[in-house]
């Protein structure tokens, strides 16, 4: 329906100093949804779909695919590694994270796509609930034990996205191509063509879920962190904060786990189904 930018606008684009450059092509995409098309194209590791519901009763206009990323970083404690293609390509303790990952986003320059929605490519991932203690250094002497073993901080860079138009019924295949690369514009086609070839006879398979839960089935087996007993002194301690002035706003929170046996997707279908919400999101960070 639409086609990329030409070989001279590109070029136009890579003499402005522009490192990302993104090729975008539009074709009619109506008898799919975000979520057939995600396990078509983009189902593995390191991929992601972000949709969302307006006003509880209609989906938001975009729905976000990311095509599983090549290139990725992690922050543990203070040592930030980035990732190419599997290998570890740099790992290095610095002071803070935060400010690294900032200075490593500031190296991609992205040329303007003003017939693309606000977000086209990028880092997509997670900062976890510990990395205040990065802005915050008098909170490291109260961190908790690490009981996951998962980063702090993983973010995927997103070349490789595809965006889906609920209301038009169309979908955007965009590459944000290395503008450094040999024939930048000439590989960025060749993948758009690529993945436009894919979805027709790409064919999603999805294993069948039960919403319904019959009355005398089972409870699952859920796993507490904390006791009940030690959440109650919880409370009651940041009661007494409250009054003393300490504090204004705390939130106690446990983590519960149960046993999962169905695929990952599966339990994102079911939730998205059973309690739609205005950001929804599956990352399959491979871990």
């Amino acid at each position: 329906m639409t086609a990329p930018l030409s070989h001279t606008e590109f070029s136009e684009q890579q003499a402005a100093g522009y490192n990302r450059i993104p090729v975008a092509r539009t074709i009619l995409a109506d008898t799919d949804t975000p979520l057939s098309a995600y396990a078509k194209l983009a189902q593995g590791p390191r991929s992601f779909l972000f949709e969302s519901v307006e006003g509880g009763e209609r989906w938001g206009r975009y729905s976000i695919i990311g095509l599983p990323a090549t290139t990725w970083l992690t922050v543990e404690g203070h040592c930030l590694s980035i990732y190419s293609a599997g290998d570890c390509v740099d790992s290095r303790e610095v002071n803070n994270p935060l400010d690294e990952i900032e200075r490593y986003q500031a190296q991609f320059r992205s040329a303007p796509a003003p017939d693309l929605p606000v977000f086209h490519g990028g880092l997509v991932g997670y900062f976890g609930y510990d990395t205040v203690r990065y802005s915050e250094p008098k909170l490291l002497d109260s961190c908790p034990p690490d009981e996951l073993g998962l980063p702090d901080i993983m973010l995927l860079l997103a070349e490789e996205v595809l965006i889906f138009d609920n209301l038009r019924g169309t979908l955007t295949l965009v590459i944000n191509a290395d503008a450094n690369g040999d024939d930048a514009y000439g590989r960025a086609l060749a993948r758009l063509q690529e993945i436009e070839e894919q979805l027709p006879i790409a064919t999603a398979s999805f294993a069948p879920i039960k919403l319904d839960v019959e009355a005398d089935s089972a409870a699952p087996s859920v796993r507490h962190r904390t006791q009940q007993g030690e959440y109650e002194s919880w409370v009651e301690q940041i009661r007494e904060y409250i009054l003393a002035g300490e504090v204004m706003q705390v939130v106690p929170s446990q983590r519960l786990s149960v046993p999962l046996t169905a695929a990952p997707l599966s339990l994102y279908r079911a939730l998205r189904n059973l309690n739609p919400s205005p950001y929804m999101y599956f990352l399959d960070l491979d871990g």
